[in-house]
């Protein structure tokens, strides 16, 4: 999923994404070690989706907070 598709979801889609990425991640980190993970590239990417997903999260926040600041000015 890329940025842009990211940036049309709200807050709370974003938080259940985050989630099932972070989750994906502790299986896929577990079949890693366990030697059952075939695809080995497939950690990096949910690792980059964290990352994307996390960023957009933050972006969100400031966003508010900024037009929060403009309101009370």
């Amino acid at each position: 999923m890329n940025a842009l598709e990211l940036r049309k979801l709200n807050y709370t889609e974003l938080q259940a994404k985050l989630d099932e990425a972070k989750e994906e991640l502790f299986n896929l980190r577990f079949q890693l070690v366990t030697n059952q993970l075939d695809n080995t590239a497939r950690l990096s990417e949910v690792k980059r989706d964290v990352a994307r997903i996390s960023t957009v999260m933050r972006e969100q926040e400031i966003d508010a907070w900024q037009s929060q600041q403009q309101e009370e000015a």
